[in-house]
C-alpha cells in the first residue's frame, strides 16, 4: 500500500484516538493536502514544528496498527470481498443466480 493510502487509512481508524491538535494538523497533511507552512501559519506553529507533529503523528498511528493490527485486517478482508466477488461472477457466468449472494457482499462491503 502506498504512503498516502496508508496514512489515510490509519488516520481513518485511529485518528479519534488523538488529541483534538493532533487531529486538527493530520486531517489537514492527509485529507487536506495543505503545506507544512500553511498549516504553521493556521495553528501559530513553525514548519519545522508541524513536520515534527507530523511525524510523532506517524510514529502514533503506527503503534496502534502494531499492536491492534486493524489496518491490516480490513485490508484482508477487502482482498478476500474481491475474490468473493471473482468467484460470484464465474458462477454467475455459468448460469447460477447469485443475485442474493452479491447484495450481501455488497452489503459487507459498504459495512466495512
Amino acid at each position: 500500500m502506498d504512503r498516502i493510502k496508508e496514512r489515510a487509512l490509519l488516520f481513518d481508524i485511529y485518528g479519534n484516538l488523538l488529541t483534538e491538535h493532533q487531529r486538527k494538523i493530520y486531517s489537514d497533511v492527509v485529507e487536506n493536502d495543505f503545506s507544512l507552512s500553511e498549516i504553521g501559519e493556521e495553528i501559530g506553529i513553525s514548519r519545522q514544528g508541524v513536520h515534527d507533529a507530523v511525524k510523532r503523528i506517524d510514529k502514533i498511528l503506527a503503534e496502534y496498527e502494531e499492536k491492534l493490527h486493524f489496518a491490516e485486517n480490513y485490508q484482508k478482508n477487502i482482498e478476500t470481498i474481491d475474490k468473493i466477488k471473482h468467484e460470484i461472477d464465474v458462477l454467475s457466468e455459468n448460469g447460477a443466480d447469485t443475485s442474493k449472494i452479491g447484495k450481501l457482499i455488497d452489503k459487507l462491503s459498504e459495512d466495512l
